[in-house]
């Protein structure tokens, strides 16, 4: 346990709160669990530590640190606080099947749902013993939907959260434990469901995640987010600008060279547009589908760890100190 924590703690983007309290996994060594204090109303909340996006309708939603919840009905160009959530944890993902439900996953393996678009959130699910942090979320429509995060733990739904089925994932092989870290969820057309994870693997569902398996990429490090094109074209990005492809469903992946070393903390695609973004003001950026890439470093050089798309295709980019306002995204891949 003591070396897996270490290794994590090794990554990259363990600086973010994201994984920051993950160590405590007992009530023994756990701080009291902050589940009977709702988040603050704060002025500053824009510049909190989003780690998570999604879209309900034309509005952005992002999650983070503190169960912040910021809300954008303008493309990205303001954001305001969530009036109501009931967690002061970090919140690390957000999924939405229109434009009013959607549901928050995070810390103390913490499920919120909300009915209105995002501006109040009710506690369907947490577990205080243990602090076994929920990485990603993902809802295929009002009732499906998944839920995966630390040590393979991997939640399954099929009445809207009301109750949740704990999966149990296969050995990856060799007699190893289904132990790797899932970090994201993302689908393709066929609503195949993809975990990128950790020592280069991608988990596979074909069925909203009641069975999964391993697919190997010949990467050795860890995945950190991922993303599907339309013409079924796959990605995923991690450690050490790490950037991999594949055009079979994941069965083969190609790795593609964004000349950095920075890690890649998350992907969105908007049509043709696909852009990754990362620590040390990483960006990269294709206009063809993924077909080419060009990465670029942002002067102030800001830890960024989520990117969104309004309707119109402009990205809005999340980091470390929040919402980052400035020059299109365009701009900055030049």
């Amino acid at each position: 346990m003591t070396s897996r924590l270490s290794a994590l703690a090794c990554a990259a983007l363990l600086s973010l709160p994201l994984v920051a309290r993950a160590a405590a996994v007992t009530t023994d060594n756990a701080p009291p669990a902050p589940l009977a204090a709702p988040a603050a109303s704060v002025p500053y909340a824009a510049s909190a530590t989003m780690l998570g996006t999604a879209t309900a309708g034309s509005r952005i939603v992002a999650v983070g640190d503190h169960g912040v919840v910021l809300l954008s009905d303008d493309g990205g160009k303001t954001h305001r606080q969530a009036k109501r959530v009931p967690v002061d944890v970090t919140l690390t993902s957000v999924s939405f099947v229109d434009a009013r439900q959607g549901w928050a996953v995070g810390h103390w393996g913490v499920v919120l749902r909300t009915t209105d678009g995002g501006e109040t959130w009710q506690l369907q699910r947490s577990d205080t013993k243990t602090d076994r942090p929920l990485f990603a979320v993902h809802f295929f429509d009002a009732d499906h939907g998944v839920a995966v995060g630390l040590w393979s733990l991997t939640l399954e739904t099929s009445d809207g959260g009301a109750h949740w089925r704990t999966v149990t994932l296969p050995s990856p092989g060799e007699g190893q434990r289904a132990d790797l870290n899932l970090q994201g969820l993302f689908v393709d057309a066929q609503d195949r469901l993809y975990a990128p994870a950790e020592r280069g693997m991608v988990l596979r569902s074909d069925d909203r995640g009641a069975h999964w398996r391993y697919l190997s990429t010949g990467y050795k490090g860890s995945f950190w987010t991922g993303a599907a094109a339309a013409d079924g074209t796959l990605f995923v990005g991690g450690l050490r600008g790490s950037l991999y492809k594949s055009a079979d469903h994941g069965e083969t992946w190609q790795r593609v060279e964004t000349q950095s070393k920075s890690s890649i903390t998350s992907l969105a695609l908007c049509g043709s547009t696909i852009v990754g973004v990362g620590l040390d003001g990483l960006v990269v950026h294709s206009d063809d589908g993924g077909a080419s890439f060009a990465s670029n470093v942002r002067q102030d050089r800001l830890p960024l760890t989520a990117v969104a798309f309004d309707a119109s295709c402009h990205a809005v980019l999340y980091s470390r100190e929040g919402v980052v306002a400035d020059a299109p995204i365009q701009a900055l891949a030049k």
